[in-house]
């Protein structure tokens, strides 16, 4: 998808973080790339139809979408206490870098149902295999398309830019052009992955809590990494509580709801791997910690 024009809107955004960064080493912008990003336009046109068909659809028509920009307050305006709190917060967690934390923050910069499945293999006790519970899978990719399509409105209403623009503390990801030249107001890995806590805890109430903590976690590394503000993480958990709710209403994924439960207790009524007990340890330790 092509990109609009934003370069005065950005400049003018930068400037402003730049002069409020203080101690902080002003680095320039990337420059946009000159070559397309996108996928290879070699394949025939019938096989592009073919994957296009295929691919999975969200639950909600764009009517029935929460609308975030409606639900979630702007973002902190520049030189208010909220906004000099998350720059305090993204200064501050620069020193998680090395230590266990930035490594689960390193961790949970993958996103998807698998990834989260994984994530919570902690909380199920063991590790799932993604092609045995298909029907989760489904529910959970198709749900990501909601959050994603509610998300994406909002950050192109806000286009606010992410903490490490501007400046060279350390982030737990490469810095490329692409994530400076995307907006950061709401997270959309810290929204997918508050949806997915609710949505399991739905599918399995008796370690509700458990799924949530975890999901918080998997939001808060989104600021331990350097890529999010925590503004960006709290309105993120509720929009995507919003979006859960409204799926909870539609059929099409009550239906698949359960069919998901089916799939999860066959998957755990089977001998599966454990989870590694020192990611165990790590999660645990992190969940007891406040960010700073």
């Amino acid at each position: 998808m092509s990109r609009p024009t934003r370069a005065p809107v950005r400049l003018a955004a930068l400037l402003t973080l730049i002069l409020a960064t203080g101690p902080l080493h002003v680095v320039p912008l990337h420059a946009q790339p000159s070559g397309s990003s996108g996928p290879a336009t070699s394949a025939p046109a019938l096989e592009k139809d073919k994957l296009t068909a295929a691919a999975p659809k969200g639950y909600l028509s764009e009517e029935a979408t929460p609308n975030l920009v409606a639900i979630l307050p702007p973002p902190p305006a520049g030189h208010s206490a909220a906004e000099a709190a998350d720059r305090a917060m993204y200064n501050a967690t620069r020193a998680y870098q090395g230590s266990p934390r930035w490594a689960l923050a390193t961790n949970d910069v993958a996103d998807g149902g698998a990834a989260l499945l994984e994530d919570y293999a902690c909380v199920l006790g063991q590790r799932i295999d993604q092609t045995r519970v298909p029907d989760l899978m489904r529910l959970l990719d198709r749900a990501r398309i909601d959050v994603a399509r509610a998300t994406r409105v909002a950050k192109r209403r806000y286009r606010r830019l992410r903490p490490f623009v501007g400046n060279e503390a350390p982030i737990c990801v490469a810095r490329t052009p692409e994530l400076a030249d995307s907006f950061s107001y709401p997270s959309g890995h810290a929204g997918q992955g508050w949806a997915y806590g609710m949505i399991m805890a739905n599918l399995m109430p008796e370690k509700a809590t458990q799924f949530l903590v975890r999901s918080r976690l998997y939001g808060e590394s989104r600021v331990v990494c350097g890529v999010h503000w925590l503004s960006d993480v709290e309105a993120a958990r509720t929009g995507a509580s919003a979006l859960v709710s409204v799926l909870l209403t539609d059929p099409g994924f009550r239906a698949d709801l359960e069919r998901a439960r089916a799939d999860l207790r066959r998957a755990l009524g089977g001998e599966g791997t454990k989870p590694d007990p020192t990611i165990c340890a790590r999660e645990d330790a992190a969940a007891r910690q406040p960010l700073l």
